[in-house]
């Protein structure tokens, strides 16, 4: 399991704009990007306890989280992704699921889960009947991206986030999405072995401090309280 590194900011509109002005000049864009941005929407899972809800607020340093993602509503493209964190480290485990896979889990229907020839998509079911692991909520925001290969960094700027509030209609493209309140804007910078310098000092915005953030997270706040914010991380 390879494990990359990942920082996170939270940035006002001003540094958005400074950042795509100083990152197009030193990076590329993401080639599978439309106009440079693309919408993703997530369903992510968590259990009647608010099991990994409650791990990212208190910090725990060895966590998952699972979540069904597509892109720019395309159901050709639907992925199962597992997320884990190790002491800051991240490691993303991906499966590709049909339309009528992604349907039947939110709609309760998993025996097939058991005859899956992934072995995530076997896992999930596993913790859906250990854990009560559930469809939680719908996750949509705007994502603008940059990759540098040296280092196999990515660089991206999430903004315009909305949450389904506990709906888990996930392949509604009409399904109702607000504001967690104030909507954030969020840098992330993930690579491997090493992050060159020239994207250091490209993404360096001063003062700011790497933070924990979680979208998932923040999107429950109008249910949990402020307690969902970002809280800055102890590795970096």
């Amino acid at each position: 399991m390879k494990y990359r590194h990942e920082w996170k900011h939270e940035i006002s509109y001003c540094d958005k704009l400074v950042l795509r002005q100083r990152l197009s000049a030193v990076a590329q864009h993401d080639p599978f990007a439309k106009n440079g941005k693309y919408l993703i929407r997530s369903l992510y899972f968590d259990n009647a306890s608010d099991k990994a809800l409650r791990e990212k607020i208190d910090g725990v340093p060895i966590r998952e989280k699972f979540r069904i993602r597509l892109y720019n509503y395309d159901t050709s493209l639907i992925q199962l992704e597992k997320k884990s964190k190790n002491n800051g480290l991240c490691h993303k485990a991906k499966a590709t699921l049909t339309q009528e896979q992604a349907q039947a889990i939110v709609d309760g229907n998993w025996d097939w889960m058991t005859e899956s020839n992934s072995p995530l998509v076997v896992e999930l079911h596993s913790k859906m009947l250990g854990q009560g692991l559930r469809p939680k909520t719908i996750v949509d925001y705007t994502r603008e991206a940059f990759v540098f290969a040296p280092g196999n960094v990515r660089i991206t700027i999430d903004d315009d986030l909305r949450t389904g509030m506990r709906c888990t209609d996930f392949l509604n493209p009409d399904c109702v999405m607000i504001p967690p309140g104030e909507p954030p804007i969020i840098l992330e910078v993930k690579w491997d072995e090493y992050l060159p310098d020239i994207i250091r000092d490209a993404v360096n915005l001063g003062n700011r401090r790497v933070c924990a953030f979680s979208k998932y997270a923040r999107s429950e706040e109008r249910r949990v309280g402020k307690e969902c914010r970002s809280r800055w991380s102890p590795y970096h």
